[in-house]
This record gives structure tokens, sequence and C-alpha cells, in this order.
């Protein structure tokens, strides 16, 4: 966990920060545009080789990606101190069935049990984050 204290309320995360805490979650939400309009969606997924790796069924995920769209990605954290946000901007790709390998080997199962035959890979051309000291109001006595 990115805990370090500072003077400064919001502090930019370096992009190796950033990797460090997708690939220690796994839920996050994705954004993306079908023609005109914007959908968001939460997905479990990994990371593998600097890309976001998920499986879904046929539908609006699996269309993003036969239209190459543009998509983000966030994952964020917070308790009464502090938060921390990352977002990952890039385009999503389904693997072809020579590479669904790669979510084979690593332990991922969706949370949702339905059939999900697809795999899709989401290509980060840009990883940010940042964290943020938080000054919360306090709660009033009943």
């Amino acid at each position: 966990m990115i805990a370090q204290p500072s003077d400064e309320p919001v502090q930019e995360l370096t992009v190796e920060q950033c990797w460090e805490l997708l690939a220690d979650e796994e839920f996050g939400r994705l954004a993306y545009r079908l023609v005109d309009e914007v959908h968001i969606v939460p997905i479990n997924y990994l990371v593998d080789n600097r890309c976001l790796l998920f499986r879904t069924a046929s539908g609006n995920k699996l269309l993003a990606a036969a239209l190459h769209s543009d998509v983000a990605f966030e994952i964020d954290w917070r308790d009464d101190q502090s938060a921390w946000s990352v977002v990952a901007r890039g385009s999503l790709r389904r693997l072809g069935e020579d590479e669904q390998h790669k979510l084979d080997s690593l332990p991922q199962q969706p949370w949702v049990d339905t059939p999900k035959y697809d795999v899709i890979e989401l290509t980060p051309d840009e990883v940010t984050g940042r964290r943020f000291e938080l000054h919360l109001p306090e709660a009033p006595m009943p």
C-alpha cells in the first residue's frame, strides 16, 4: 500500500506505483463508448505484462473490442485518512483462440458464474494515478 505522509494533499503516483496497485487489485470499472452512448461496467481482471485481461460473454464489451474503442479503466481505494485512484487509458482487443491461454495460466475466475468464453486485453497507452490526504468532516454526535 502506498501510504507516505506528505505536506501536499494530492500526490502524483509514478507509473511503477500505479502498476503495483493494479497488480494488487482485481476489481475495477471499465468505461467505453459505443456510438453515442458511454458505458461503465464493473469487471474483475488480472495484470499480465502491463496489460489487463478479463473474461466476458458476448455483448457490449466484446463489441467495443471489435470496434477498437478507446477505453478508460479505473480502480480506487480510501479509508478515513487517505485515498488513491489509478486510471489506465487505452484500447481493447479480443484475444484469438491461440492467445487465450494467457488467462488460463493465471489465477483468475469470473466473479459472476455465467459462461464467459472470450478473453479481452486492455493495452494501456497511459497509466496515471494520484494519492490524496483526506480531511473528512467529523460525523455529528447523535
